[in-house]
């Protein structure tokens, strides 16, 4: 009957009440209900109502309360009673929401509201099941007073050690129906006793205000340049963490992620903590910047190299807009307490994320002057969204949100910056272009085998000095180091010692020291001398001397070598793990293939397959205007629809019950007759279908043709087709 009830009262709804419904809760039109007692049976369920409730501040989810422990029907005075006048305002609200309705005795809540709002309900017991007289509660004696002082205002249930043998003060109060026995161990307070105590308020403290957010001021223009620093550098950071991982691939865990060791090396690579490197990651894969191939090796996409052409500020915004809507929190990554949680991996979503992120950027926007406190910060954002179904706003969330806005240039020094300011208004964050500091074509080397990079460089530029030199320090300029592994790694990638010779020279402000020149004539003399291809693998060289030191070194036998000839060795390892064994106990080997051709050049790998971005779980967008208009539509005609269907079954179930029961023969007569002098009459008649249930149908008969009896169904709409021995009676309407 409840459901009944509120069915009737949204059918009685105009299109502006339901639409601001639908506003609130987009999830009853996704998908479109195909009438209003299918709303009304969505609109009641648990899921959509532990939404509604979510979408609620702290002062509304109090009256809201309020409502639910009232007995029904209930009004606006009583509701007022119970917490304050102000209540009033918030009632209608609720009601826009689909939490309350009326119908003709007052206002009434749907009854699965208690069950997402919870059992005992603002620290309420149950409805006392007889009538109470709670004026002897004021001669109850102190040992009952005691009692009733630690249990009214919640929980409502109280510990006893045996119910047949209660103290003095229990006694009294479970003959005079003041408290409940629930079971041997276990007594409850009634909720009118309770009430009662608590001077007819549900609350002991109401939340009407939202609380005020508190921190500190700072300079604009720092707050701006700390900003623009924060997004020259995330965005260095993503296109290192991408071209990293094009030259060495990691490879992802069974299931799924990224392995600890891995994360490690990450974060070694960008000189960064590995919660940092961890969001770096998992915010290159929510743009679709890198993905898992199907032999487990986390890759960066071809749409990587798209991202490289873009503007800066295209680029930025593609990343926090990931961001801003994943439902994935990367902040989960090393937690105390989760474990096999990694980056990349299935186990980072979370169905408040987006929202919290949301309303964390919201504060910030509404408090731009001033850098939040967290405690206040976090509070304030409680207020806003309680989360019922989540036990509350987790100060994680928003610790983790901040720092993310931080690192992504949101916020700069924990202020909204203007160009956090116009990414939450849409904006196209053109003033970045122009904001950033321009990138620089060349660097200075110092005579340690170090260069110092001014600023931003070039792409080109980049690139090609991370090839042949490692980052030892970042900042407001960056330092690269030069050594013996990274000059190898610019010779494997193709570069010859007299082509980086020329690009440092050409590159340098400063006049290349004479000690880098030996570095790299020294390596690239002797790069590609020691060569290493598959046999299982082999070893060739024609110097016989080295060939001798290898066989000698005893660092090398875990390579079990065997010399076939004067300048060839054979292994029983493959080609990469013995260049690797070499390397690590100082040679310079390069690969060559079975040919004899020396394998170097630009090793940069690109994913096979697309990008598979995350999906996004727990959250249902608010519909556009176009969107709810259209819905609104659909259900005003299948309600239509369905009442027509109804009264036809009516009209066909009284025509059918008067009916007499006729053979196949005089049904056929009788069809004949209609279809010859009267063709324009509607008949009603009853068919059974395979199961030998008799079904009500109205329909136009149109002919009749071997047997059966083609006709136009009014419930359908369609021209369907009626065998003769399936139908038990016919009558005009």
């Amino acid at each position: 009957m409840e459901i009944r009830s509120y069915a009737d009262y949204l059918r009685a709804l105009d299109d502006a009440a339901l639409i601001a419904i639908f506003s609130y809760r987009p999830d009853l039109i996704t998908p479109v209900p195909p009438d209003i007692a299918s709303l009304a049976v969505r609109a009641s369920s648990a899921p959509s109502l532990a939404r509604a409730v979510d979408g609620l501040n702290k002062w509304q989810l109090q009256v809201l309360e309020a409502c639910a422990v009232m007995n029904e029907p209930f009004t606006e005075k009583e509701i007022a009673s119970v917490t304050e006048k102000s209540a009033l305002f918030v009632l209608p609200g609720l009601i826009e929401r689909g939490l309350i309705y009326q119908d003709k005795d007052g206002l009434r809540v749907p009854s699965t509201l208690r069950e997402v709002l919870g059992n005992e309900i603002a620290g309420l017991g149950p409805a006392s099941l007889g009538t109470l007289k709670l004026k002897k509660l004021e001669e109850a004696p102190d040992a009952a007073k005691k009692v009733l002082d630690a249990m009214f205002w919640g929980p409502p249930r109280g510990a006893i050690s045996d119910l047949k043998k209660p103290s003095a003060g229990v006694q009294w109060l479970l003959d005079e129906k003041f408290l409940i026995a629930f079971n041997q161990q276990t007594v409850v307070m009634p909720r009118e006793v309770a009430l009662y105590l608590r001077g007819n308020k549900v609350h002991r403290q109401l939340e009407n205000v939202q609380p005020s957010v508190t921190g500190t001021t700072r300079d604009l223009r720092n707050v701006q340049l700390a900003a623009i620093a924060n997004i020259t550098t995330f965005l260095r950071w993503t296109e290192e963490v991408l071209n990293f991982w094009a030259q060495e691939p990691a490879t992802a865990l069974r299931s799924g992620g990224l392995g600890v060791r891995e994360l490690k090396e990450l974060s070694a690579h960008l000189g960064v903590d590995e919660t940092c490197a961890a969001f770096v990651a998992e915010v290159s894969y929510l743009a679709g910047l890198l993905t898992i191939d199907p032999d487990d090796k986390i890759l960066p996409t071809h749409q990587f190299d798209i991202w490289l052409t873009q503007s800066v500020s295209v680029r930025w915004q593609s990343l926090a807009s990931a961001w801003y809507i994943s439902s994935r929190m990367s902040g989960l990554v090393g937690k105390e307490g989760q474990k096999n949680v990694a980056p990349l991996g299935p186990e980072l979503d979370r169905s408040m994320a987006a929202a919290t992120r949301r309303l964390v950027l919201q504060l910030l926007n509404e408090n731009s002057a001033i850098a939040p406190d967290l405690d206040s910060l976090h509070q304030s954002a409680q207020w806003l969204a309680p989360s019922k179904r989540s036990g509350g706003l987790q100060l994680d969330y928003v610790t983790w949100t901040l720092r993310e806005a931080e690192w992504l240039g949101i916020t700069g020094q924990g202020v909204i910056s203007a160009y956090g300011i116009d990414f939450l208004q849409g904006g196209d964050n053109e003033s970045i272009n122009t904001d950033l500091p321009q990138p620089v074509d060349h660097i200075l080397i110092q005579s340690d085998n170090t260069a110092i990079a001014p600023g931003p460089l070039e792409h080109e530029v980049a690139q090609d000095l991370a090839l042949i030199a490692d980052v030892e320090s970042r900042g407001g300029a960056t330092v690269y180091r030069f050594s013996e592994s990274s000059i190898r790694r610019g010779l494997d990638h193709g570069r010859t010692g007299e082509e980086i010779t020329k690009f440092l020279a050409k590159t340098s402000k400063t006049p290349m020291p004479q000690p880098l020149e030996y570095l790299i004539a020294d390596v690239a003399k002797k790069h590609g001398k020691l060569r290493v291809g598959n046999t299982a693998s082999f070893i060739r060289c024609e110097d016989s001397a080295l060939i001798t030191q290898i066989m000698g070194d005893k660092r090398l036998e875990i390579l079990g070598l065997r010399k076939i000839a004067p300048e060839v060795l054979i292994c029983g390892h493959d080609a990469a793990e013995a260049m690797n064994v070499l390397r690590s106990c100082g040679y310079l080997p390069a690969a060559e293939d079975s040919r004899g051709l020396l394998l170097s050049g630009p090793r940069i790998q690109r994913a096979q397959s697309k990008a598979r971005p995350p999906r996004i779980i727990g959250e249902i967008d608010r519909p556009d205007e176009i969107h709810i208009q259209g819905a609104l539509r659909a259900l005003r005609t299948g309600e239509k629809s369905s009442r027509k269907q109804s009264t036809m079954r009516n009209i066909a179930t009284e025509a059918l019950g008067s009916l007499p029961r006729t053979t196949a023969n005089e049904t056929l007569e009788l069809l004949s007759d209609y279809l010859q002098n009267q063709p324009s009459t509607s008949l009603s008649i009853g068919y059974a279908d395979n199961n030998g249930l008799v079904s009500h149908r109205i329909i136009d008969p149109l002919k009749l043709s071997a047997g059966s009896l083609v006709a136009r169904d009014h419930a359908t709409g369609e021209v369907q087709t009626f065998r003769i021995a399936r139908i038990t009676g016919v009558a005009a309407l």
